[in-house]
């Protein structure tokens, strides 16, 4: 029974992690000049993509439906894909600690873009690296707190047992 009723602790407390994370992912939009110019130029992207296919004579809607599938992927992975994975692996060791929470998952959702970037690191004067560095921070705090937010819900019962009875 414990275990049904960790499931859905798991559950619940992703269902709150993944907005906490979205929602700090937009202030830190809002304010951060270099997630508005990426922002700004997928927009672009994708809105050149539309337009070229209506040049062709093709059908626009096959477009804008891979941009939007394209859209879900990568919030669903940035968003998603860490509080589950950091509850997951927190849940099987017992984990209970704010820090594994907190840090293991801003630690994986600023990790994400390094790790499925095709080319390797910048160099070390490259004007784009402070921009990539206040993205990296940007997706930190995100993912540190949707993790603090699953802990709170149910990261710090992870490991405790139910009383016996007498």
């Amino acid at each position: 029974m414990r275990f049904f009723g960790r499931i859905l602790l798991l559950i619940f407390g992703l269902f709150l992690a993944v907005p906490t994370g979205l929602l700090v992912l937009l202030i830190g939009v809002s304010v951060e000049p270099a997630a508005q110019d990426l922002l700004a130029t997928l927009g672009l992207a994708g809105l050149d993509a539309v337009y070229s296919e209506i040049w062709r004579g093709g059908t626009p809607d096959v477009v804008a439906a891979d941009l939007i599938v394209g859209a879900w992927a990568v919030s669903t992975t940035i968003l998603l894909l860490p509080p589950a994975l950091v509850a997951v692996v927190g849940e099987a060791i017992g984990a209970r600690s704010f820090v594994w929470y907190g840090f293991g998952c801003g630690a994986l959702t600023a990790a994400l873009p390094w790790l499925v970037r095709g080319s390797g690191p910048l160099p070390a004067s490259h004007p784009a690296l402070g921009a990539e560095a206040r993205l990296t921070a940007l997706l930190f705090l995100a993912g540190a707190a949707s993790g603090l937010t699953y802990w709170l819900v149910a990261g710090r019962s992870a490991a405790r047992k139910t009383p016996s009875a007498v």
